[in-house]
């Protein structure tokens, strides 16, 4: 008798039925629950995703704000050019990646096919300028100089040029207000990578970056740019499945930047520039004994500096570049002479990155330092022509000798030997080169001075400068070492190989050598312009050390303020009264009789009633001609002058910084004041007044870049299509 059920199936047949329909009803019951999740629970976030599908953006740049100077002048503006882009996205989906296009682009823009193609490719390690470094999706400028016709041909024949377009766009321009450069000031802008576009990505408003932006690389630019970039607007437009515009949905509005207000007088500005390069180019002409040739003269920088604000009235650098040139792209040529030694790498601000021992210019530190030590300000020390230190001659300049004489006095001639003598017995006291709990007043004195650190100054990367205390020493002992000793077993015997084989002994050892070199602004001190700047300002006010500052303000694009940059007190000199009128009257004592009388007094300048005070600096560097170095303030003004290679400190900038002097307070070459010649007699407060449509109400009449739309729609006239150059004046 067979076990086989009626219906033909055995058991192991009906556990599998059962198995496979329970797997059906659990995939049904899956799906339905997946369906009612996608339709009932998240249904209008899926429903509005769908829409947007149909929805494209539209990016609508927004004009960048403007820099501008005390009086309302524009230092960097904005101005509507012809820009041709090219969208690299486009051209890579035709056949020949758009080789064709380009080269009928370049025959209308009379340029070089290879050029057009150069601008359109994608830098990298490998690829030298000029190149695109920023985001592969963004329209590609090839040219901001298109005119009139070049545009038609492009827009009219658009078969013919796919994924080109001409356009009027709003495009930076830096117009030199006066004839003022101040090109490391203002800085300039660049494409937005891809990397910053991602690091924002989940940002909103001013912070976010887009593919089409440009922003700030260097100078206020940069340090600015979120008040300056302004919002980015958006136009949503309807598009069916074939991507054919079918409505809008909805625009937002761009939002143009913010303007930068700054203490820069355009015309000050002017003149400081104008009087370095002066100044380098006679140093060129003067004679130097020590190395038998002419003064190089290769670089400088100078700063005015209101020394009751810390704001910066004037900030120029040598050798210097025009910033346009970094508009619409800059060239391979253009880019090598901005970055190359040959050229002396002109993007350096020296105001703030270049760093050069003082010279003499310190020795107000190193006073303020020895009274702090106990020296006493009616005491005599001895001057002699030279000193000998643990074996080693100390030479006074020249080979003077003036007996016995006041700290005021060593100021005024500028005698290394007092100073020497000062810091040796002060080394002594700490214990010589086997020191036990040493005081280090002149080292302390310096970092109370803000030596050693940044100013804070609105500008980007600014250096430290140096202070030489033990702690550096010993750093940098840790760091060369091993490349001492290496050197000193190589058995040579010129100067840098004993030098090396000292080091490699005891190069953590504070010598008698490097306190005394240190006490005259010499050795591994190294300092900046701005510090100076502001180290002498403090002496002019009684004490106190200001944050230099370059913007006052920022307002809207109607002029309205929406916050004011008060000035910032950093510190006080460590001095009291006393000793700051003791160096006041020392440092008057340098214009009068003392080391930069004779470019002063001696030319005419009128000291009983503009006072002046001044000290010179003749800075001694290695394999190098000696830096100048004039630091000098009035009531009003603290006006500082390096340059390097140059010679003597009133001997290379003397002339320089007493014609900027000489500008600001109105004073001729006889030593005549006429007030109505003075550019800036007293330092400028207020901030300038503005119009109902946002151009500044000038105390003169000047011409400023008509403010212009970011992305205006592409006319099909040609008037409509003709760049705007022309400006309207305010008085």
């Amino acid at each position: 008798m067979s076990n086989i059920p009626e219906t033909g199936r055995t058991r192991r047949v009906t556990i599998r039925l059962v198995v496979l329909q329970i797997l059906v009803l659990s995939l049904l019951a899956t799906l339905g629950g997946r369906l009612w999740y996608l339709q009932i629970r998240n249904g209008s976030e899926y429903t509005a995703k769908a829409s947007n599908n149909h929805i494209r953006e539209v990016v609508d740049p927004s004009v960048r704000g403007e820099i501008l100077d005390a009086n309302g002048k524009v230092l960097a503006g904005n101005q509507t050019k012809l820009v041709v882009s090219v969208s690299r996205t486009s051209l890579l989906q035709q056949k020949d990646h758009g080789r064709a296009a380009l080269t009928r682009l370049a025959q209308v823009l009379g340029m070089n096919p290879k050029d057009v193609q150069d601008k359109v490719r994608l830098c990298d390690a490998k690829t030298a300028q000029p190149c695109w470094n920023g985001s592969p999706y963004q329209p590609i400028p090839v040219t901001d100089q298109a005119t009139t016709q070049q545009a038609m041909q492009i827009m009219e024949r658009r078969e013919d040029f796919p994924g080109i377009t001409a356009q009027p766009t709003a495009v930076r321009q830096y117009p030199a207000p006066d004839g003022a450069n101040a090109a490391q000031v203002l800085g300039y802008l660049s494409p937005v990578t891809d990397d910053e576009v991602s690091k924002t990505a989940d940002r909103t408003g001013k912070d976010k970056y887009l593919p089409s932006d440009q922003i700030g690389r260097a100078g206020l630019e940069s340090v600015y740019d979120g008040d300056l970039r302004g919002t980015t607007g958006v136009d949503r437009l309807e598009v069916d499945n074939l991507g054919r515009v079918i409505g809008s949905a909805g625009t937002t509005p761009a939002q143009p930047g913010n303007n930068v207000v700054t203490s820069i007088d355009s015309r000050v500005q002017k003149v400081v520039e104008d009087n370095l390069v002066q100044a380098m180019n006679d140093a060129r002409t003067q004679f130097d004994k020590e190395t038998n040739k002419n003064y190089v003269a290769d670089s400088g920088a100078a700063i005015v500096m209101d020394v009751h604000t810390g704001r910066i009235v004037a900030m120029a650098s040598a050798p210097t570049y025009d910033p346009n040139l970094w508009v619409g792209g800059i060239s391979a040529k253009d880019y090598a002479n901005l970055t190359n030694q040959d050229s002396n790498v002109p993007l350096l601000n020296r105001a703030i990155q270049g760093q050069s021992a003082p010279g003499s210019t310190f020795k107000v530190v190193s006073t303020s330092a020895a009274v702090a030590a106990g020296y006493s300000l009616d005491g005599h020390y001895p001057c002699p022509k030279s000193m000998t230190i643990g074996g080693r001659e100390f030479k006074n300049f020249e080979g003077e000798q003036f007996g016995d004489i006041s700290l005021e006095k060593a100021l005024e001639i500028s005698c290394d030997t007092v100073f020497y003598g000062l810091s040796y017995d002060q080394w002594m006291k700490d214990g010589g080169i086997h020191p036990k709990n040493p005081a280090d007043w002149f080292y302390k004195t310096a970092h109370q001075f803000g030596l050693g650190a940044k100013t804070g100054v609105d500008l980007p990367s600014e250096v430290t400068g140096r202070v030489p205390d033990r702690q550096w020493k010993q750093d940098f002992y840790t760091a060369n070492k091993d490349a001492w000793c290496k050197q000193a077993d190589g058995g040579g015997t010129d100067f840098a190989t004993q030098i090396a084989r000292e080091n490699c002994v005891d190069g953590n050892v504070m010598r008698a050598g490097d306190s005394v070199n240190y006490a005259i602004g010499q050795g591994d001190t190294l300092v900046t312009p701005i510090q100076m700047a502001r180290i002498y300002a403090a002496l002019a006010n009684g004490g106190t050390l200001y944050q230099p500052s370059v913007a006052k303000a920022v307002v809207t694009p109607s002029g309205q303020l929406v916050r004011e940059i008060a000035p910032v007190v950093s510190g006080k000199l460590p001095d009291d009264q006393k000793t700051l009128q003791y160096i006041d009257q020392a440092t008057a004592g340098v214009i009068t009789e003392g080391t930069a009388a004779w470019k002063f007094t001696g030319a005419g300048w009128p000291q009983d009633k503009i006072q002046l005070h001044a000290k010179t600096g003749t800075a001694e560097v290695y394999g190098k001609q000696t830096t100048s170095w004039l630091t000098t303030y009035s009531k009003d003004y603290a006006v500082v002058m390096t340059i390097s290679q140059a010679g003597t400190g009133s001997g290379g900038s003397g002339d320089a910084v007493r014609k900027i002097y000489q500008a600001l307070y109105g004073v001729d070459d006889k030593g005549g004041i006429d007030n109505t010649k003075a550019l800036l007699p007293t330092p400028q407060t207020e901030l300038p007044k503005f119009n109902p449509d946002g151009t500044a109400v000038l105390k003169v009449s000047w011409s400023r870049p008509t403010p212009v739309p970011a992305q205006p729609a592409l006319a099909t006239d040609l008037v409509a299509l003709e760049p705007r150059t022309s400006g309207r004046s305010r008085t």
